[in-house]
């Protein structure tokens, strides 16, 4: 019998992403602070802050599900040292899309899997140099005006096929979606869980040309 799962997470990506896998879970939102501390990398941020979701949640959980894991995410996007955020304004959304444009970046996604009571968190980082193409302050204006780009770090979605803001790519692609999910499902295999449905075909599903686990998928 495989053990519950409990996504910390709103994100209807991972929770599609988890579907698609052919996972049964529950959902637990995960309120914590996400203020970023003073000169922290994006990886450490990254994992902290899947860290203290998942552990949140677990501590919320306690007794009512044991043997449950505990899966928490969160992605960053940086450029030169800068953190790019959730966009807390369309303008603000423009100003980062323009920024980001024909210029390259990282997308930092790590996720956490927490075992409620005993056992220790793992957690794992993907980092993704992602350039942008060189799309018209036209076309930001137009995406922006979708709303989009309101909830994604970097005000961006990679898999948007109308504004198709990427260039290039060079990493994993669910990963900039916001959950690496060769190193996901490579976790829940370190738990003892077996994930139903393969990734490769789940990232080309989503727009992928090629997909880092092709080879083992």
């Amino acid at each position: 019998m495989q053990r519950p799962l409990i996504l910390a997470s709103a994100s209807p990506r991972r929770q599609a992403f988890l579907h698609a896998l052919g996972l049964d879970f529950t959902v637990m939102v995960a309120d914590i602070d996400e203020t970023p501390a003073p000169g922290e990398a994006p990886v450490t941020l990254a994992c902290r802050l899947a860290r203290e979701k998942a552990a949140k949640v677990a501590a919320q959980v306690g007794t009512a599900a044991p043997g449950a894991l505990v899966i928490a995410a969160d992605t960053v996007v940086a450029q030169d040292g800068a953190l790019l955020g959730k966009p807390a304004t369309p303008a603000e959304a423009v100003a980062m899309l323009q920024t980001l444009r024909r210029a390259p970046h990282h997308v930092v996604s790590a996720v956490c899997v927490q075992p409620v009571g005993d056992g220790a968190a793992r957690t794992v980082a993907n980092s993704t140099r992602v350039t942008m193409r060189a799309y018209t302050d036209a076309e930001i204006a137009a995406y922006v005006a979708t709303g989009e780009p309101m909830d994604k770090a970097g005000a961006y979605a990679i898999q948007h096929a109308a504004f198709n803001p990427v260039a290039q790519m060079e990493g994993c692609y669910s990963a900039v979606m916001g959950l690496p999910l060769g190193d996901f499902t490579d976790l829940l295999a370190e738990f003892g869980v077996t994930v139903p449905q393969p990734v490769a075909p789940i990232c080309r599903a989503h727009g992928a040309e090629v997909c880092c686990r092709s080879a083992a998928n």
